[in-house]
């Protein structure tokens, strides 16, 4: 093969930076510019709207970070005026408002947990209060008249409100209007988000164009699905691992996943080239790769990436510890609880394990509980133990009672 010929098959700088996204808009303009070499502003809005980052936050993230090793410049936007709104994406009711001291002790946690993604160096970061402190009524209505009423309630989730008679504040209408006007202070290249962000994103053209601004391109990219399966990964819906996570508990949620999630999370949250994704999904077909190796694998990857491979290797070991072998953790809390006999129900609720009775029962009826070893089948049963009894609820849940 001659030198040209290798050369020709190397990806362009488009083609490496845009791999794996799923909106480019406008792609031949930020394709050419990106083949141009161009420095690009990036702008990536994150609303402080709760205190942890999740690894679903951390997939247009890592996008980020490929750009920024390429010379490009992000620049995180804190949203702490819109963060006071809350963003209505996917949202069935209006979110309750933050405080000011909430949205800022929030976004002190997010950046901590931004950067160890991102180089801190090589990051601009704004707020909005710079532009919107001191952000007058007549500034506000040559805002609201680049969009109409009917342009804003197009959007998939205000539609579902209305057919459900579901109240839509009107200071959510401007929402993505505040979010656009960022793009015009900070006059963005180009604005990252997740695929249910397209249309705030593309709103944020329309903004630029109304003050007479280049128009930023837009991209966008898969929202990781949660420990579920089922449904994109979320705090409020039980189905995330925290950035902020021990590495054990991340190790420990990461091998909870159903198998087809494997290469998704491969994909979306390491650094796996596609040639390598293709052939351990063969691999997987054929049977030549255990999908457990395989998902203990990445697990190791990406709690190494948050807290190194020395912690990710210890999770693993402590799992295995834990699961395969049938052993205490390394920790086990202890909690104190009344003098037995005691309703099973009363004791899981007594222990911290359930947060109701009926609860309690449910996990009982799973044969998810277990005192001493011993599976618990029978909801409501007086159950005996002493000091040190040891009480599990599945497979990661575990305490050690303190009679008194």
């Amino acid at each position: 093969m001659t030198t040209s010929q290798s050369q020709s098959r190397e990806p362009t700088p488009a083609a490496s930076l845009l791999r794996g996204v799923v909106d480019c808009v406008d792609r031949r303009h930020l394709e050419a510019r990106l083949n141009r070499g161009e420095a690009l502003r990036i702008k990536f809005g994150v609303d402080p709207s709760a205190p942890d980052l999740h690894l679903g936050h951390t997939v247009p993230m890592r996008l980020l970070r490929r750009w920024q090793l390429s010379g490009h410049l992000p620049v995180l936007i804190i949203g702490d005026y819109t963060a006071r709104i809350g963003d209505p994406t996917g949202r069935s009711a209006t979110r309750p408002q933050l405080t000011t001291e909430e949205v800022d002790a929030n976004a002190t946690t997010y950046l901590d947990q931004l950067f160890s993604i991102l180089d801190r160096e090589r990051v601009e970061v704004r707020r909005q209060s710079e532009w919107y402190e001191g952000f007058g009524l007549d500034s506000m209505l040559t805002l609201a008249r680049t969009a109409t009423v009917a342009q804003l309630l197009q959007r998939s989730d205000f539609e579902q409100r209305m057919r459900q008679e579901q109240a839509i504040g009107v200071h959510e209408l401007f929402y993505p209007l505040l979010q656009g006007y960022d793009s015009v202070a900070v006059q963005a290249d180009v604005e990252l988000g997740g695929t249910d962000q397209l249309f705030n994103l593309l709103r944020g053209r329309e903004v630029q164009a109304a003050y007479g601004q280049p128009l930023q391109d837009v991209v966008t990219v898969p929202l990781l699905v949660g420990l579920d399966g089922e449904r994109k990964m979320s705090k409020s819906l039980g189905n995330a691992v925290a950035v902020a996570d021990s590495p054990q508990q991340q190790y420990g949620q990461l091998m909870s996943i159903p198998d087809q999630l494997i290469l998704r999370y491969l994909e979306l949250l390491t650094d796996a080239e596609p040639e390598e994704l293709t052939e351990l999904g063969r691999g997987l077909e054929a049977g030549t790769v255990h999908p457990r190796a395989l998902k203990a694998e990445m697990a190791v990857r990406v709690v190494g990436q948050f807290h190194g491979q020395a912690a990710a290797l210890a999770a693993e070991a402590e799992f295995l510890r834990v699961h395969r072998d049938k052993q205490l953790p390394d920790r086990v809390e202890e909690v104190t609880v009344g003098p037995g006999p005691m309703d099973v129900r009363d004791l899981l609720v007594a222990a911290g394990m359930s947060q109701s009775r009926s609860e309690a029962a449910r996990l009982v009826k799973g044969r998810g509980v277990r005192l001493d070893e011993a599976v618990l089948e029978d909801w409501s049963a007086l159950v005996s133990y002493h000091e040190s009894s040891v009480l599990r609820v599945g497979p990661r849940r575990v305490v050690r009672l303190r009679v008194g």
